[in-house]
């Protein structure tokens, strides 16, 4: 008697093989992390290993390869070099600066009238100024106290214009137009005649240091709550926000996490060339008598002294003046490198 063949058993062997089979492919194209990548023949056959097991590949992130693509750019990165040599030598001219060319903020009386006005030397390497007081020592000081303006105030500004642009982005409605309403004002006004204005009016005992900052600061966030409100509306109809809202993920933890990280670039950007327009609204200030007051040595105050020996002792003013304009075009180059960097479009 003929035997029966098997239908069920063989075709179940045949489903096992093409399961096996299948799952083979999947693990070629999609294994990472601590397991082999892998990939089929050309003819077919069992998929090959391309990279040892103990290989293990980190995940690309948008600011990691903004990093990445930052390194590359020679401008930025010879910009960031010139900060950061700002920041470290100014912030450390306590330690050697009074000991090598005398304290810059005070008048000396005994040197003041011998030792005014001279021209660059190996004692003086910028010259004196007409108070006998080291003008590289006083360029220094006044890198801090710019650079100080500068940053602090710029972060201010980043803070409150994030804050008030995520709030309006996201809800939206009549928060959304009552927010932008009162960011149109702040815009309406000429923000250096605002900052002068206010800084005008303030009682003598409160003008100094801090009260720039906070003017400086207080006043530059309409731009940025525009930026980010922009960047917050194309990024919350994104699908992962919607799959967070569904499963019930709360107000904070929507813009937090899954919100701000995506739509904070454009707002990096303009804050990394913000410091360099903080800097130079801080010396227009000072300049004019109204910011940063002595014993405290800043830049346009520096320029101020220096003007009535503008076509005698040009170094007054060229030296304060240089630093400026070098570390403003730092700040601008390394703004238009981070903005280049986060650009997703720019080939690596």
């Amino acid at each position: 008697m003929a035997k029966t063949p098997n239908v069920d058993g063989e075709q179940l062997q045949h489903d096992q093989r093409a399961t096996v089979e299948q799952e083979e492919i999947t693990t070629g194209i999609t294994k990472k992390d601590g397991m082999s990548s892998r990939r089929l023949s050309p003819g077919g056959g069992e998929p090959h290993d391309l990279i040892d097991n103990s290989i293990d590949r980190k995940t690309r992130t948008l600011w990691g390869d903004a990093f990445g693509r930052l390194m590359k750019n020679k401008l930025a990165m010879i910009s960031l070099v010139w900060i950061v040599l700002m920041i470290v030598v100014s912030l450390s001219a306590d330690l050697w600066v009074p000991q090598k060319f005398g304290d810059p903020r005070e008048i000396n009386s005994a040197t003041a009238v011998a030792q005014r006005l001279e021209g660059p030397s190996a004692q003086h390497w910028f010259g004196t100024d007409d108070m006998g007081r080291d003008i590289f020592g006083r360029v220094l000081y006044g890198a801090r106290v710019s650079l100080t303006v500068g940053i602090i105030a710029t972060l201010i500004s980043l803070l409150l214009g994030t804050v008030l642009g995520a709030i309006s982005g996201y809800y939206g409605g009549i928060i959304d137009a009552l927010i932008m309403r009162i960011t149109d004002i702040f815009l309406a006004f000429p923000y250096i005649l605002f900052a002068i204005l206010i800084m005008s009016v303030l009682p003598s005992k409160f003008k100094g240091l801090w009260a720039v900052v906070a003017v400086i600061g207080l006043l530059g966030w309409s731009t940025y709550a525009r930026l980010f409100r922009s960047s917050v509306l194309s990024v919350k109809e994104n699908d992962y926000v919607a799959a967070g809202r569904a499963l019930g993920a709360s107000t904070p933890r929507l813009i937090f996490r899954h919100i701000l990280p995506n739509a904070i670039a454009p707002a990096v950007v303009y804050a990394t060339m913000g410091v360099g327009g903080a800097i130079l609204t801080e010396s227009a200030l000072s300049f004019l008598g109204i910011g940063i007051q002595p014993p405290d040595i800043s830049w346009g105050r520096m320029i101020d002294d220096g003007r009535a020996y503008l076509t005698s002792h040009f170094s007054l003013v060229a030296f304060p003046g240089l630093a400026i304009l070098l570390t403003v075009l730092a700040f601008t180059l390394l703004g238009d490198g981070v903005r280049d960097a986060l650009d997703v479009k720019m080939e690596d």
